[in-house]
């Protein structure tokens, strides 16, 4: 696929990779998600002031630079070569993107804070560890001026770091979306901290009469299902952007170490079978690429073609990370897997990326069911 960014992408990308290289050390975002905050809110900050990253793809109504998919790429890519912790798919892609289309006075309220650097914003909608988010169990009920929920979320990543919740309930026979600001230690709600394997922080979330203001309630019916269908469709592209760029630094990484690594007198680099193992790398990398770039392209098109295109991106991103990750590690050893090595970092958080907005069985699945010809 022939594709070239515009000038003002190319800007973008070099300036936040010049960023990154430069003010994002790996080593203090490790000690940050093992002993501190589990993120660095200065950096938050800087992506937000210095940048501009937060609201490139958010609209101007909010805030932002009225970016889209492609800018979204971008920078997606990037952070994923920089292994960045801070939550921008989930806050800026799917939370921001979704409170920007329904476009509510509460809505543009929130994104607004997304696009300042402001707010953290996470998406509670699996109940259960299955992938369809539209089976929801938590209820919502109108008590005056406020509405009441009840029920549990499961594994509600960036929880622990979030200032605002974007949550399913269902009003009688409807899903509703919600989104307030979010307190882990109020009236109503309960939560369990996870760190996952990738180390991020996460929660399983009980609500328990918590209750919400009357304009908390964004979108009600087949308007709160498209909505949510097509923020967790971004967040899928996105992620596979992620993962495209950890999937690069990993086989940069593995060729760089196969070229100094010496065994038998000579660099690993020559013999023919390991050489031939990163090339299979590569071209794994390069088919994940032009599958993510065609899902990015794709996301403004109709619901259906859309839905094809993000699962056909995940099925190969998926794919591409389970076997770039496992043979990184394998052609750098017994050391693949250690702390002192980047390489181990990258191997778990691509192993996650595999299962985010939908696993790779559950987007093959949903493939096969889009390209299938009734009968």
């Amino acid at each position: 696929m022939d594709f070239d960014l515009s000038a003002e992408q190319q800007l973008l990308r070099d300036g936040l990779t010049h960023f990154l290289a430069n003010r994002y050390g790996l080593a203090a975002s490790r000690t940050a998600v093992k002993t501190g905050a589990g993120w660095q809110p200065e950096t938050w900050k800087a992506f937000a002031e210095e940048l501009g990253i937060l609201g490139a793809t958010l609209p101007e109504s909010v805030g932002g630079m009225g970016g889209g998919p492609v800018e979204t790429m971008v920078i997606a890519e990037a952070l994923g070569h920089a292994l960045v912790v801070e939550p921008y798919v989930n806050t800026v892609v799917v939370a921001g993107g979704l409170l920007a289309r329904i476009g509510s006075d509460v809505a543009n309220a929130v994104a607004e804070q997304i696009a300042a650097g402001d707010a953290i914003v996470a998406l509670a909608a699996a109940e259960d560890s299955s992938d369809d988010l539209t089976s929801v169990l938590t209820t919502a009920r109108r008590d005056g001026d406020q509405w009441v929920l009840d029920g549990s979320k499961a594994l509600v990543v960036d929880a622990p770091l979030a200032t605002h919740l974007i949550a399913t309930a269902r009003i009688d026979d409807e899903i509703g979306l919600f989104v307030f600001p979010y307190d882990d230690a109020a009236d109503g709600v309960t939560a369990h901290a996870i760190r996952t394997v990738d180390d991020r922080q996460a929660a399983d979330i009980v609500f328990e009469g918590l209750r919400v203001p009357s304009d908390a309630l964004l979108a009600t019916g087949d308007e709160a299902a498209s909505a949510l269908e097509r923020a967790v469709d971004d967040g899928a592209a996105a992620i596979c952007a992620e993962a495209v760029g950890a999937m690069r630094k990993v086989l940069d990484d593995t060729v760089e170490y196969s070229n100094q690594r010496q065994q038998f007198g000579v660099p690993l680099s020559s013999f023919q079978v390991l050489s031939h193992r990163m090339v299979d790398m590569l071209m794994e990398v390069e088919q994940a690429s032009a599958a993510s770039l065609l899902a990015t392209i794709r996301l403004d098109a109709a619901p259906e073609a859309r839905a094809r295109a993000v699962s056909a991106a995940k099925v190969t991103v998926g794919r591409a990370a389970r076997f770039v990750g496992q043979n990184a590690v394998q052609l750098h050893g017994g050391m693949g897997m250690t702390e002192e090595l980047a390489i181990g970092h990258y191997f778990k958080r691509l192993a996650a990326m595999q299962y985010e907005y939908g696993s790779t069985d559950r987007h093959l699945a949903r493939y096969v069911e889009l390209t299938t010809p009734p009968r």
